[in-house]
């Protein structure tokens, strides 16, 4: 299995490989996980993985600055490759971000990235919080249970986003969303490769997923 992981300047990259390594290892799954900035290699890739961290405008600035690479990751996936983004790589999967300035995203799936304002709480909502979701809901969430803890480390979320598309949801000062998939794009607005045994069990899910 070819793992493509995205290298566009943003994002946990050794964090990211690592923890995929280490799914695919306890999965007895013979993967290559591959940090590139090669577009050919995502056209090639079995899973494409894109993670993500800072502004939006600026991730969406970075990715566009690799020739070819947003291209190849929309034809890849219009293909049927499953892909997982992670933080700003799940946000980048909406309409559109409104962080500093208004930013087309991919258009993946339903809403845009707007300020969070939790009554009361400070910002970035930073730490683990609790996942909320209907068991069995999605094949990600396999081997999981409400109310398992993940790392997040955010100030902008999804909002007016799809109930269909949305697979999971914290609580910080009211519902957030958490997780979110559209056929074979999903994402998860918490940190995966922080998030210990809970992230692994999500990269195992993903690893094996057959959307």
């Amino acid at each position: 299995m070819r793992v493509a992981v995205i290298d566009y300047g943003s994002g946990n990259l050794a964090s990211a490989s690592r923890a995929l390594a280490l799914a695919a290892d306890r999965l007895g799954i013979a993967a290559q996980v591959e940090v590139t900035a090669d577009p050919a290699a995502v056209a090639r890739a079995d899973r494409i993985v894109l993670p993500g961290q800072g502004a939006f405008a600026d991730c969406a600035r970075g990715l566009r600055a690799v020739c070819g690479m947003a291209g190849a990751i929309t034809d890849a996936t219009e293909a049927g490759t499953p892909f997982l983004g992670i933080c700003v790589g799940m946000q980048l999967m909406a309409q559109r971000g409104l962080e500093h300035e208004i930013t087309p995203g991919f258009g993946w799936i339903g809403g845009e990235i707007a300020a969070m304002d939790p009554p009361g709480l400070r910002l970035p909502q930073m730490g683990w919080n609790a996942l909320d979701f209907v068991p069995g809901v999605h094949p990600l969430l396999e081997g999981l249970a409400p109310g398992d803890h993940a790392y997040f480390v955010h100030s902008y979320a999804l909002a007016a986003g799809s109930c269909g598309e949305t697979i999971a949801t914290t609580d910080y000062g009211g519902p957030v969303v958490a997780m979110v998939a559209s056929g074979n794009r999903a994402g998860t607005q918490f940190h995966v490769e922080k998030s210990q045994e809970i992230g692994i069990r999500i990269l195992m899910n993903f690893l094996q997923w057959a959307p």
